[in-house]
């Protein structure tokens, strides 16, 4: 008997999985749910979104290697949907990327989309490994089972590392939460300042010329209308004022503290980009000097995050394809990204001079075929 494609004494013998409660633990006070990370984050913060954008979009551009049907599914569009940049995407902000498998009349792969991965839900054994996973779109739930009776996945689960999940990764949006937070509030000081002339805001000082007179209720809600209507403002800015007897006006500058913001905002979009993992030159972000150009800063972008990250996705994919498909490989085509064409080009230069290798010995380091072959 065989249970999931296991035989019944080796799944007897796994350990006991279980699933921590998402989101049991809450630091600070912004949000903590998948979908208002993303709409603060994603939606609302630019640096956030085009970190994300620039690692997934080139995951998805990468050139591939592989069987021609493996890379023929990758490459197609279902629905209009990039498989590879949509994988990669749901990695970088939820940690999960599920590609359900679509088939066609003849059992055989013919189709493979990328789910919302918040609509997704592992629903687990008696001992807490995946027996299906649950789909909920609206009030419509879809059953899809982890493998059928022949052994082979209806589903293909790519997760990134969580330590204290079993069934779930971590996405890196909400360990950048924190840092979008801080940049949002940062962009909204900025425009309600702008909103107010562009300038610290001073104080009317009531001087009545005797001792314990103020101003009446009356006199203090007119006195704040006529404020807000003739004087606050960027289409009021710089517009002279004019007070009334016993009124002075008291400017009140802001410290250095209170401009501290304007750094705050700085570092805190250098930590999204660090959560990321873009190099935050390729975002526009000044004051970094840890790579010495843009060129090496693009090289370490695709080493550190992009090729990991699409060598992850296409792994899953080959090794779900793999029970239709036994010889199914997914991997970059190094030889083709611009990224790393000058890395290539120093590795043929040292292969090329090494006298002491024989040709097909040359070929076979730089990956390619033997003239023999």
């Amino acid at each position: 008997m065989k249970l999931f494609g296991w035989k019944s004494g080796r799944a007897s013998a796994r350990p006991a999985l279980l699933r921590a409660p998402w989101g049991a633990v809450t630091v600070g006070d912004w949000p903590r749910g998948y979908e208002a990370q993303v709409r603060g984050g994603y939606v609302d913060n630019p640096v956030a979104q085009r970190a994300v954008r620039l690692v997934s979009e080139s995951a998805g551009a990468a050139p591939l290697a592989g069987g021609a049907r493996e890379t023929g599914l990758c490459a197609a569009d279902s629905a209009g949907q990039p498989l590879i940049e949509t994988a990669a995407a749901h990695l970088l902000l939820h940690g999960n990327a599920y590609i359900q498998i679509l088939c066609d009349a003849d059992d055989a792969p013919a189709e493979l989309y990328a789910l919302r991965p918040e609509r997704v839900t592992v629903e687990p054994d008696a001992q807490g490994w995946p027996a299906a996973y649950l789909y909920r779109a609206g009030e419509k739930t879809m059953r899809l089972e982890a493998k059928d009776g022949m052994g082979r996945p209806g589903l293909i689960h790519i997760r990134a590392m969580h330590p204290l999940d079993d069934h779930y990764g971590l996405g890196a949006l909400g360990a950048a939460a924190g840092a979008i937070a801080i940049h949002n509030a940062a962009t909204k000081w900025n425009k309600a300042l702008l909103d107010n002339a562009a300038r610290p805001s001073g104080a009317l000082v009531y001087d009545p010329g005797e001792p314990g007179a103020a101003l009446s209720g009356e006199q203090f809600e007119r006195l704040k209308a006529e404020m807000e209507a003739g004087f606050q403002g960027a289409a009021n800015a710089g517009r002279p004022m004019l007070l009334e007897g016993g009124l002075t006006w008291q400017a009140m500058s802001m410290t250095p503290a209170d401009m501290d913001f304007v750094g705050l905002k700085a570092a805190a979009a250098r930590e999204i980009a660090l959560a990321f993992g873009v190099p935050p030159m390729l975002l526009g972000l000044p004051g970094d000097n840890t790579y010495a150009n843009y060129r090496e800063a693009n090289r370490a972008l695709w080493r550190l995050g992009v090729l990991p990250l699409a060598n992850k996705i296409l792994g899953g994919i080959a090794r779900g394809l793999a029970e239709w498909w036994p010889d199914a490989a997914l991997e970059v085509d190094l030889d083709h990204v611009p990224a790393l064409a000058e890395d290539r080009e120093k590795l043929w230069a040292q292969v090329s001079a090494a006298d002491f290798l024989s040709p097909e010995e040359k070929r076979a380091m730089l990956g390619l075929e033997t003239l023999a072959e």
